[in-house]
């Protein structure tokens, strides 16, 4: 999840945003460089996305179904699935390197990226855009909202036997650091699926205004810095709300950010000892 959404600011913010726009004769901006740029950004958003469901889905059959977590919760299973969603996602994002044409040309060099004008007109290429877009937010927020609804019941109900199972009412106002922890866990699943769908929500509605009411794309507009931030944003508060609440990711970031200030003392130690 953290390399597919790193993927993503590499692509999609720091290649086909920072560099185009800030070095414009750079060979990136070369329309088929810059044609194979948009497919893997897509690409890349597609693969953050449905790594997101995958992981979604294995920690609900970790939490809710114990007898299957040994047999398909394990390295093997989720390197399959994460090929094949790699894969699909490529395979899938192919047909966007068509959609664009060259801006203007320099010394006979195609450079630059603009919409196709059969892009808007043509009914093959809204249905594709239809389908990416029920394909990178429809159905993942569905199955999200789905998975998350599943899980945060299950832990209500197991929530609920622990009291009983304690000698505890309900309303009962002691401290349970177990219940503590459950009850953060809900509020946890529903921020996801709440943050993706609102990250989302403004770009999309951008498109949609487009393709539904006519209102045209107008490039470089405020409107649309907005929606394509949030959207990039997407791809990464997932991964930062799953990685950031867990206790041994926080001790391993600790000692990433450590190592090299340790390494410097020790080299200057070293040389202070000669």
């Amino acid at each position: 999840m953290s390399m597919a959404d790193l993927l993503v600011i590499i692509t999609d913010v720091l290649l086909r945003t920072v560099v185009v726009m800030y070095f414009p004769r750079s060979f990136l901006n070369i329309t088929p460089v810059c044609s194979t740029n948009i497919v893997v950004a897509v690409a890349a958003t597609l693969i953050s996305v449905w790594f997101t469901v995958a992981f979604t889905l294995d920690r609900f059959l970790a939490i809710c179904y114990q007898n299957v977590k040994a047999k398909y919760c394990t390295e093997r299973t989720a390197t399959v699935i994460m090929g094949i969603v790699t894969v699909f996602s490529c395979l899938i994002s192919v047909p966007w390197y068509f959609t664009v044409e060259p801006e203007y040309n320099i010394d006979n060099t195609p450079r630059g990226c603009v919409w196709k004008q059969t892009f808007f007109n043509l009914t093959s290429w809204a249905s594709f855009e239809l389908l990416m877009y029920t394909l990178v937010v429809g159905f993942p927020f569905f199955l999200l909202l789905l998975i998350n609804s599943l899980t945060a019941r299950h832990i209500l109900v197991s929530a609920r036997v622990r009291k009983v199972l304690l000698g505890r009412n309900i309303g009962d106002n002691d401290k349970d650091r177990e219940m503590g922890s459950r009850r953060k866990s809900v509020v946890l699943l529903f921020c996801l699926s709440g943050s993706f769908i609102l990250l989302w929500s403004t770009y999309v509605a951008y498109v949609l205004s487009e393709r539904i009411f006519g209102i045209p794309y107008v490039n470089g507009s405020d409107l649309e810095s907005v929606a394509i931030m949030l959207q990039v944003l997407s791809t990464c508060t997932n991964t930062a709300i799953y990685v950031l609440t867990q206790n041994k990711f926080r001790e391993q970031m600790k000692i990433a950010v450590t190592y090299p200030i340790y390494l410097i003392v020790n080299l200057v130690k070293r040389k202070h000892a000669c």
